[in-house]
C-alpha cells in the first residue's frame, strides 16, 4: 500500500510474507516512486535483514533506517 501525499512516506506492509515476496513487493512500490521519496517497510521475515540492505545497495537506494520491534522489522528507504 502506498500514499500519494508527498509529505508522507509510502508504506509497504509485508508482515506475514516470506522471501522473496517482501523484496518483490518493495521493488514494485519503489518503481512507482519519485527519486528522493521515502518508503517505510514493515516485515516479519528475518531474511529481510539480509535481503533489503542488499536490494538497496544493488539498486543504489539509501537505507535510511533499519530497526526491530519484537518480531517486526522496520525499514525506511529513500529512492535513489
Amino acid at each position: 500500500m502506498t500514499t500519494s501525499d508527498p509529505a508522507q512516506p509510502h508504506r509497504l506492509d509485508a508482515r506475514g510474507l516470506f522471501c522473496p515476496e517482501p523484496v518483490m513487493m518493495l521493488h514494485k512500490v519503489v518503481r512507482g516512486m519519485k527519486s528522493g521519496e521515502l518508503v517505510e517497510v514493515l516485515a516479519t521475515d528475518p531474511s529481510t535483514e539480509r535481503d533489503i540492505p542488499k536490494f538497496c545497495n544493488f539498486l543504489r537506494h539509501e537505507l535510511v533506517s533499519q530497526s526491530r520491534r519484537d518480531d517486526e522489522y522496520v525499514y525506511v528507504i529513500r529512492k535513489g
